[in-house]
C-alpha cells in the first residue's frame, strides 16, 4: 500500500478539535510502511485526551478494514494549538507512561513494578501504578493494600500506599473470583484506568502489563503510543529468547525501550558473600544486544524483611541491599526520561 493510497483512507476522518479532515488540516505528519505494517504520527490540538483515543480507535480500525495488519501510532501537540487544559480526572499530558513488560510470567515483573514505583515515589516523584494484568491481578496483595478506591459521586479516587496511587482489577472483583473477559472488555477497562480515574497531577504512571504479546499489551500499544517500556528477564536463555518478543513488539510499535531489568540475577550468600548463578548468565545481556538497549539493574534473589506493623510481601526497604539497586533503577529511569 503506497502514502497516497493511505491518505485517501485517512481523508474522511476528522480531527476532533478542528472539524476537518486530518488530511487536509494537516495533522498526518509522517507515514511509515513496512511490508504489513503502517506507522503514523498524528498531530491534534489536544494530545492524550479522550478526544485522541476515539481519532486512535477510528484510524486503526479504517486502515485494517482496508488489509494493514499492523498500525503503529504517535501522536503529539499541534503547534500553536492552545495547551489541554488540566481537569481533576484523567491522565495530564505531561505524564510519563511507562509499561512494564515480559515474554512469560514467572520472572518477576509485578515485583519489579511495584518496586520501581514505590523507588521514584522515594526521589520524590508523583507516580501512579496500574495493574493491567487483568487476568492476574496481584499488586494490591503485593504492596500490603487492604482498603478499596473511595468513590464519591462518579468520581473514583485510586489507594495510595508508599507515595504510590494504585488501580487494579482486584479493587473491583469479590474474593478474588476469575475475571472472564474477551478482548474488547480488557480494552474498556483500560480505557476507563487512564481517563476515569482521579490521579490528579503525576510525573509517572507505571504499567505492571500481563506477561507476552496478548490483548491488553496490545490495547496499551494503541492507546498509549508515546509510551516507554522496560523488558523484565531472568538470565535464563529461554526466559531472554521468549522477552525479546515483547520487545520486538515495542520496536514495532514505535515505542522506546528504556532498558532490561534481570531479575533472579544470582543468589548471594549472607554468610560468605559468594554469588552463586542459580539461573546461569547472559540472558539480559543477549537482549540487550538484541533489543539495541542497556541493563538497568540486576536484582538477586531474596526476600523483602517482613515487618507486622507496615506489611507489604514485596516491597524492599530503601536501606536494604536489594532496595539500593531499585532505587539505582530508578535512577537511571529518572535520567533516560528527564534527562
Amino acid at each position: 500500500m503506497s502514502e497516497e493510497q493511505i491518505l485517501e483512507l485517512l481523508k474522511p476522518i476528522q480531527e476532533p478539535f478542528l472539524h476537518k479532515s486530518i488530511v487536509d488540516s494537516d495533522s498526518v505528519k509522517e507515514i511509515k510502511i513496512k511490508e504489513d505494517y503502517v506507522g503514523l504520527k498524528i498531530a491534534i490540538a489536544q494530545a492524550n485526551s479522550p478526544e485522541q483515543m476515539q481519532l486512535q480507535q477510528e484510524i486503526v480500525n479504517t486502515l485494517k478494514e482496508a488489509g494493514v495488519a499492523s498500525v503503529g501510532l504517535r501522536f503529539e501537540q499541534r503547534e500553536g494549538a492552545a495547551p489541554q487544559q488540566e481537569t481533576t480526572s484523567g491522565v495530564q499530558t505531561e505524564t510519563t507512561f511507562i509499561a512494564v513488560a515480559s515474554g512469560k510470567g514467572g520472572v518477576g515483573k509485578s515485583t519489579v513494578s511495584v518496586n520501581l514505583a514505590t523507588s521514584l515515589a522515594r526521589e520524590g516523584k508523583r507516580v501512579g501504578l496500574i495493574d493491567a494484568d487483568i487476568y492476574g491481578f496481584s499488586v494490591p496483595d503485593m504492596m500490603g493494600i487492604a482498603e478499596r478506591p473511595k468513590v464519591v459521586g462518579e468520581q473514583i479516587f485510586p489507594v495510595e500506599r508508599f507515595g504510590v496511587k494504585v488501580i487494579s482489577m482486584a479493587f473491583f472483583v469479590e474474593d478474588n473470583a476469575p475475571v472472564i473477559w474477551r478482548g474488547p472488555m480488557l480494552g474498556k477497562m483500560l480505557t476507563n484506568f487512564f481517563n476515569d480515574i482521579e490521579w490528579g497531577d503525576l510525573d509517572y504512571i507505571i504499567l505492571d502489563l500481563p506477561p507476552g504479546t496478548g490483548d491488553v499489551a496490545l490495547d496499551v500499544h494503541k492507546m498509549l503510543p508515546q509510551c516507554k517500556e522496560i523488558i523484565v528477564t531472568t538470565p535464563h536463555p529461554t526466559a531472554a529468547f521468549v522477552a525479546a518478543r515483547a520487545g520486538a513488539m515495542a520496536l514495532k510499535t514505535d515505542h522506546d525501550i528504556l532498558g532490561v531489568v534481570e531479575n533472579m540475577a544470582y543468589f548471594e550468600s549472607k554468610k560468605t558473600g559468594e554469588k552463586e548463578y542459580v539461573f546461569g548468565q547472559g540472558g539480559a545481556d543477549k537482549l540487550t544486544e538484541e533489543l539495541n538497549t542497556e541493563v538497568l539493574g540486576r536484582i538477586p534473589l531474596g526476600q523483602p524483611e517482613m515487618r507486622e506493623d507496615d506489611f507489604a510481601p514485596s516491597v524492599y526497604l530503601e536501606d536494604s541491599k536489594i532496595g539500593q539497586i531499585y532505587k539505582q533503577i530508578a535512577l537511571n529511569v529518572i535520567k533516560k526520561v528527564e534527562g
